[in-house]
């Protein structure tokens, strides 16, 4: 019996790296040996599309439009975008501080020479007199900032209002030289595409990302480093038909030899030898000595006090024009990028709501808002698409413990307390009104800031916590808990509040940054997972989310909706969407805006399936980022939104 399934199983291995290697049995022998290794060793992949998908963003794009984007799309953007946290330190000193840690790399790591693109010039607004320097230093003139090394430069956005985002300026494609030989090719490692898209911006090749390794690798060997994508299979699926721990033969009687063609990401030395490799489940694999794009790692790198994120990201964050005082509601939060951008740009005097229906994300937006210091962001587990209760007119129901947590307001959860009142008789620093009804929806006292083991010391007098006495009995327990340690419910590791919902018109801004394809985001190297069909689910989805967002923002506020895809279903179309189903809506203008228009008039589909998009005069009040654009971004779209009186 274990001899038959043992064949079995060598059987369908067979047949999968049959169906795989479909493609190296359309070319004759004598074709596949005159292939240049030149050609072969080199990154210039080739992204992959659903055909239907493909003929849809062609109509949208145009063709040439739309090769641009997806040729953008495989490669990383060159340069790292990095918020300061201004509430703890400056620009200038975290540039320095950069500029510090590069120096001291430089004495470890071998010279590189960068250079200064156009597209960093276009956000820096700093120009090198059209010549591109090929020596170590890069002069950057007036305010800038770089080092005089081989190191990346260190730049202050120009934009307005951005003076306290850095760029740090990488490069690339680089040709890597794998000392390639006819009879004696070089070893190779197979890296998983989600670490491959990893190593493009930076990161090492660690041991769960490698799928394959050449025979006979020890530790100190220097190896080639590809990529495995997805294939065509037989059945007209996609997958990726390596089985982990395979060997390479680097021939072109290799099974797997055209699948890695045009997909080395660079060069590196191995940590570890191949039995180590995969016989761990942790740990650096190769250490990348050579890349083809070189970008700054910032892993744990001035933790606090900068933040890497997106250029359109931030930008999402300003055109929501969040002012101190004001309800904040990020209905899809995770990670947290974009609520503690507000918070920051609200100087953290003001209530930001994060929520997101995941507990994980939901620890993560706290972990991020505690490590960046920010007290002002409240996260809670809620499905965007349940936002709204209308049964709950006063305030925010929560679940959290058993014994007082059902039933209480948002700031009960906090605090376990309830006021509410008239406006006229309270008037409190942190106070946050709902001005529909003119009540109160919740008070921040100083003390509800502190931990638990820090409102223990606090005098008797002053435990009062939004109008209600706090009992010694309940001091007393909250001490045993401290005393007798956390328990299951109690962890600040695992604990996060779930929330029901809230009432209508409760905030005065509300970002909507919608879960969607994501087909903005690079480097990118398959894309064939989206159909026409789930990018039509994501429209629908997203408009569903969309409507919680009307009802919850008040008459006179604002609704930011933001995506990270480039399929104008999800971002025009939703857009038309809006402004035709609620007439109280309009489209506000956006302050920065570096985006390009939106896309006109309507697309129509094969099968019948047809969507409208913006009309004359509403492109320049969206800002849609191109991948293949001047400012090298990842592919994103914003659109805001006025809210008129409701009934009108």
């Amino acid at each position: 019996m274990k001899r038959k399934g043992g064949r079995v199983l060598l059987q369908v291995i067979s047949r999968r790296n049959t169906s795989f290697s479909s493609t190296l049995t359309t070319l004759s022998q004598s074709q596949v040996l005159l292939m240049d290794p030149s050609e072969r060793y080199c990154y210039n992949p080739t992204l992959r599309w659903n055909p239907q998908v493909e003929e849809h963003f062609n109509k949208a794009y145009g063709a040439e439009a739309f090769a641009r984007i997806s040729k953008a799309l495989t490669q990383p953007s060159r340069y790292s975008c990095i918020r300061v946290n201004t509430l703890r330190t400056t620009t200038d000193a975290v540039i320095e501080k950069i500029m510090e840690i590069q120096c001291d790399k430089r004495l470890h790591d071998p010279p590189q020479n960068l250079h200064m693109n156009d597209d960093v010039e276009s956000l820096t607004g700093h120009k090198h007199n059209g010549v591109r320097d090929v020596g170590p230093a890069v002069e950057i003139p007036e305010n800038g900032h770089s080092s005089s090394t081989e190191t990346s430069a260190v730049i202050k956005c120009q934009i307005p209002g951005l003076d306290y985002v850095v760029f740090v300026k990488g490069s690339g494609p680089h040709d890597i030289q794998y000392d390639y030989q006819q009879d004696r090719p070089p070893k190779e490692v197979i890296v998983s595409r989600k670490c491959a898209e990893a190593v493009l911006r930076g990161a090492q090749v660690y041991v769960p990302g490698i799928l394959a390794c050449s025979a006979h690798v020890e530790e100190g060997d220097v190896v080639a480093v590809s990529v495995g994508v997805e294939q065509p299979g037989r059945d007209g699926g996609w997958s990726v038909g390596i089985t982990r721990g395979i060997v390479l033969q680097g021939l072109q009687t290799d099974p797997h030899y055209l699948e890695r063609d045009r997909l080395y990401i660079g060069q590196g030395i191995t940590t570890m030898s191949r039995a180590g490799i995969f016989r761990g489940l942790t740990g650096l694999g190769v250490d990348m000595t050579d890349r083809v794009f070189r970008l700054g790692s910032f892993n744990d790198v001035l933790k606090g006090d900068i933040f890497l994120q997106n250029l359109p990201s931030i930008i999402t964050a300003h055109v929501l024009d969040p002012q101190e005082g004001e309800r904040i509601l990020d209905m899809c939060a995770a990670p947290g990028g974009k609520t503690t951008a507000i918070a920051s740009l609200m100087k953290d005097k003001a209530a930001v709501i994060a929520v997101d229906r995941s507990h994980n994300k939901v620890m993560e937006i706290q972990n991020l808002a505690a490590e960046l210091g920010l007290k002002s962001i409240i996260a809670y587990k809620l499905d965007a698409l349940k936002s709204v209760n209308k049964n709950n007119l006063n305030g925010i129901t929560t679940q959290g413990s058993r014994e007082d947590r059902v039933g209480l307001t948002c700031q009960e959860a906090e605090s376990g307390s309830s006021v509410t009142g008239d406006l006229s008789s309270l008037a409190t620093e942190g106070t946050k009104t709902d001005m529909t009804d003119n009540k109160i929806l919740h008070v921040v006292s100083p003390v509800d800031t502190l931990p638990i083991s820090e409102k223990a010391n606090v005098p008797d007098e002053e435990q009062m916590n939004g109008g209600r006495y706090r009992s010694k009995a309940e001091l007393r327990k909250e001490n045993r808990r401290m005393k007798n340690g956390p328990g299951r419910n109690q962890s600040t590791g695992g604990r996060v509040d779930k929330c029901e919902g809230f009432p209508p018109n409760s905030f005065d801004r509300v970002l909507l940054d919608a879960p969607c394809s994501a087909l903005g985001l690079r480097p990118r190297l398959f894309a064939g997972e989206e159909t026409i069909e789930s990018l039509r689910r994501h429209a629908v989805y997203q408009k569903r989310m969309f409507d919680q967002a009307v009802q919850l923002v008040r008459p006179g506020g604002v609704i930011v909706y933001s995506t990270c895809t480039i399929n104008p279903s999800e971002n025009e179309s939703l857009v038309r969407y809006a402004l035709d189903t609620y007439k109280f809506l309009s489209l506000a203008q956006q302050h920065p805006k570096i985006g390009r228009p939106g896309l006109l008039g309507r697309c129509e589909s094969s099968d019948g399936y047809f969507e409208e998009w913006l009309r004359p005069g509403e492109e320049d009040l969206v800002q849609r980022f191109d991948p293949s654009g001047p400012h090298d971004t990842i592919g994103f779209f914003i659109a805001k939104f006025n809210v008129a009186p409701k009934d009108a």
